[in-house]
């Protein structure tokens, strides 16, 4: 593919931070935009120079110049939206998760390979600058061999929009999910889940998932590590974090206990506070600066970049990996079957905590 992939971007909160990185990317063109409130729409496609302007989705795919589209839109839209892209011969990229069911993930599988078209889903921790020192050090032997992987994340999200009012917790679970299975290099194949801890009867309600607190155990294919992932949404009293801890026979690293506090490694038994470098240098130069910058000013900062200090940094490197795997024709790192693995564990954890923690096995997608 030699000419710009023309992009559009759907939903204007958080995937606004993805407007200036689409524009300055060597390899694509920023052509449209769409949100449902037009004001809200024609305020940042007016800020960036966004030609195209859309308040409808199904009327946007059908623009045959657009190339490509990535899908910020809430939760509940993402594998309906999806599907309709890819049938509209789009590739697609989509934020987290990549559906709510099985039923989903395995119809999104079916459409990627319908379509020809790829499919990536924008997984923020695994291109954090954590995650790639991280993985540096796992490929240059600094960890030794793995011996147990370790997955978090802790968000208190009262005030959010209210699709996620009583969200049982591992129906969003990618952020732990991921950091852990691609440091093993596999995929997942069984969880075991508790719930623990009880939310108020107004949130259970929505859902009915009553736990504040999910844990699972995850089996991992062809692989003698095992993996714990831990997940609450409400009523949990923590600082915000999404991490991860690598044990290795060499060296463990350790994601810091408070925001601010200092990674660890411990290197056999000696614990050190250690630097996380940038990766800005594996970019692109036009768009290397947004590893540590975003859209929003101090006055108007998106609630999800804030909380999560900016996904490290991850945002180019996301926007990058997908439009360099259409333009290489290939897949993307994070494909179809990888994203439903991903997905599935949290939603299979759910099914096993539900059941009173009783193993389920996650599908394959292949």
């Amino acid at each position: 593919m030699t000419q710009k992939v023309r992009m559009a971007i759907a939903g204007l909160g958080f995937g606004a931070e993805f407007v200036p990185i689409y524009q300055d990317h060597p390899d694509a063109e920023l052509v449209a935009v769409c949100q449902r409130t037009e004001s809200a729409l024609h305020e940042i496609a007016d800020r960036f120079g966004v030609p195209g302007r859309f308040t409808g989705f199904a009327e946007m795919i059908e623009d045959p110049d657009i190339d490509a589209v990535h899908i910020n839109t809430p939760i509940p839209d993402h594998a309906q939206q999806t599907i309709a892209a890819l049938r509209a011969g789009k590739h697609v990229a989509c934020t987290v998760p990549m559906a709510t069911t099985l039923e989903e993930c395995r119809a999104i599988t079916a459409a990627v390979r319908e379509s020809g078209k790829n499919y990536m889903m924008m997984e923020t921790v695994v291109y954090s600058r954590e995650f790639l020192h991280v993985k540096d050090l796992v490929e240059n032997g600094t960890i030794g061999r793995i011996q147990f992987l370790r997955g978090a994340h802790h968000q208190e999200m009262a005030g959010w929009p209210g699709y996620w009012e009583g969200l049982p917790p591992m129906h969003y679970a990618t952020h732990a999910v991921s950091p852990v299975l691609s440091l093993a290099g596999a995929l997942a194949e069984s969880v075991v889940c508790i719930g623990s801890g009880r939310i108020s009867p107004e949130l259970t309600g929505k859902y009915g998932s009553p736990f504040a607190v999910e844990s699972a155990i995850i089996t991992i294919r062809d692989s003698p590590i095992g993996a714990e992932v831990a997940r609450s949404l409400f009523e949990t009293a923590h600082e915000y974090v999404e991490s991860f801890t690598v044990f290795g026979d060499q060296a463990t690293f350790e994601w810091e206990q408070t925001q601010g506090s200092g990674h660890v490694l411990h290197v056999g038994e000696t614990p050190k506070i250690i630097e996380i470098p940038d990766f800005a240098h594996r970019l692109p130069e036009q768009i290397a600066r947004y590893t540590t910058r975003g859209v929003y000013d101090g006055e108007n900062e998106h609630l999800s970049f804030v909380q999560g200090s900016g996904h490290g940094g991850s945002h180019p490197h996301l926007a990058h990996e997908f439009v360099r795997s259409i333009v290489e024709e290939r897949k993307p790192a994070i494909d179809e079957v990888t994203a439903a693995n991903w997905t599935s564990v949290g939603i299979c954890a759910h099914q096993s905590a539900m059941s009173g923690g009783t193993r389920v096995m996650i599908p394959s997608y292949e």
